[in-house]
């Protein structure tokens, strides 16, 4: 299946409770030589992400200014430098931001299998 254009994604409009979050339309990430574009099926809710969200916790220079860390998903696409994933594998991933979307770039490294019997959800956030 070819990648679209265009994605839609959780927009945070300023710092705040949750009702600062909206559905917004942006453009689909392109990998870095060492990332992968993952088509993410679920994203956890963690920590950061509430305080990124609250404004007590800025995305670090050169992350993504969309809020997610956690993902599960299918690669995509690979950067040229990545030998360890394909189009097609099923990752979980601690991503640097954009979790919340229908598509964004981890680094290759910070991946992991789709651990076998997970859903998405679970695969997502695994229960610590």
């Amino acid at each position: 299946m070819p990648v679209p254009q265009t994605m839609t994604y959780v927009h945070a409009n300023g710092a705040g409770e949750p009702d600062v979050l909206t559905l917004a339309t942006g453009p689909i990430p392109s990998p870095k030589p060492d990332e992968v574009l993952i088509h993410v099926h679920a994203a956890g809710v963690n920590r950061p992400d509430v305080a990124q969200r609250q404004g007590s916790y800025p995305p670090p220079p050169g992350a993504s200014p969309i809020l997610g860390l956690e993902v599960a998903g299918e690669v995509v696409a690979v950067g040229s430098e990545v030998t360890q994933w394909s189009a097609g594998d099923r990752v979980c991933a601690l991503t640097n931001g954009g979790g919340y979307a229908g598509y964004c770039v981890a680094p290759a490294t910070q991946c992991l299998p789709w651990p076998a019997g997970y859903d998405a959800v679970r695969a997502a956030a695994p229960s610590r």
